[in-house]
């Protein structure tokens, strides 16, 4: 059998660990802080690619596109859990970003084996999901060559879809089929082959760009405010309230009762105490303004 990972650089084995079995506790703890020291480094490489992908993912998100991430295992979990924090961090609807993992919801928990594998699977999710031009699909696999990642992306551009590739190897049989391709190169693992360690930080680096950055470009933040931000419970709450006080300077009674006569839309409380709205003048007016709230300030 021809192992296809053998020269992948995140396969291979770093002789600096090759005794970590030996060692104090401390030691190893100080090996792993000092190789996930470099994987910030590696991601500051790939900024330009990274950038030229939020860009393009922006324009079709602002269009009504959607954005979907898809992978394998710990790429996998990882692109589900960006994907989740939208609705809540953005007020995103949960359609709008999605994750998509290999085997499915089960596999967010535990292993499935196998499911990495299967190309066919990968096409029939995004089938599955209407996928259509004005969508972007980023698939997220460590090694760059996961079966399932490779079919939906395969998929996802004989349907006209932006895509993108996410790897943490050279010249990855994903980035050949992306559009896009992103490629941050960390290197061997603490642990051989355990690319959950140095490359999973590394996706999850680069997930947070892309969600965050395009969400700023499509205008759900004010400032780094997170003027979307859906107040589902105390903390959430206590968060709008301190964002609509500091945008405005009302105090916290005024900001309070603003949020509650706009249904904890903190937008719409803005507007409300900046122009004497009420909530619905206010709603209008956001509308208006294609729901930025800069604009809607200063229109």
């Amino acid at each position: 059998m021809i192992d296809p990972l053998s020269e992948a650089s995140t396969e291979q084995s770093d002789p600096r660990y090759a005794q970590i079995d030996r060692l104090p506790t401390l030691q190893i703890a100080r090996l792993m802080n000092q190789a996930d020291a470099a994987v910030p480094a590696a991601v500051a490489l790939a900024l330009p690619a990274i950038s030229e992908a939020i860009d393009a993912i922006a324009a079709r998100m602002n269009e009504g596109g959607r954005l979907l991430y898809v992978g394998a295992g710990t790429s996998g979990r990882l692109a589900v859990l960006d994907a989740s924090e939208c609705p809540p961090t953005f007020g995103t609807d949960p359609s709008m970003v999605q994750g998509i993992i290999a085997g499915g919801p089960e596999a967010l928990t535990r292993s499935v084996e196998g499911a990495e594998d299967d190309a066919e699977a990968g096409a029939a999710a995004l089938k599955d999901l209407e996928v259509g031009p004005l969508d972007s699909v980023v698939g997220v696999s460590a090694s760059g060559r996961a079966p399932f990642v490779l079919g939906a992306l395969a998929e996802a551009r004989d349907r006209g879809a932006l895509t993108v590739a996410l790897s943490c190897n050279d010249d990855a049989p994903l980035s050949a089929a992306a559009e896009h391709a992103i490629e941050v190169v960390v290197g061997p693992e603490v642990v051989t082959g355990s690319t959950r360690l140095k490359a999973g930080t590394a996706q999850k680096l680069v997930l947070n760009m892309i969600s965050t950055i395009t969400m700023v470009k499509l205008g759900r933040t004010y400032g780094n405010k997170m003027i979307e931000m859906s107040a589902m419970n105390s903390k959430l709450a206590g968060r709008a309230l301190r964002i609509v006080s500091d945008i405005t300077g009302a105090d916290h009674a005024t900001a309070e009762a603003a949020l509650d006569a706009a249904g904890g839309q903190a937008k719409i409380a803005v507007l409300m105490i900046r122009h004497g709205l009420d909530a619905e003048a206010a709603r209008e007016l956001l509308r208006s303004h294609g729901e930025r709230l800069s604009d809607a300030l200063s229109g």
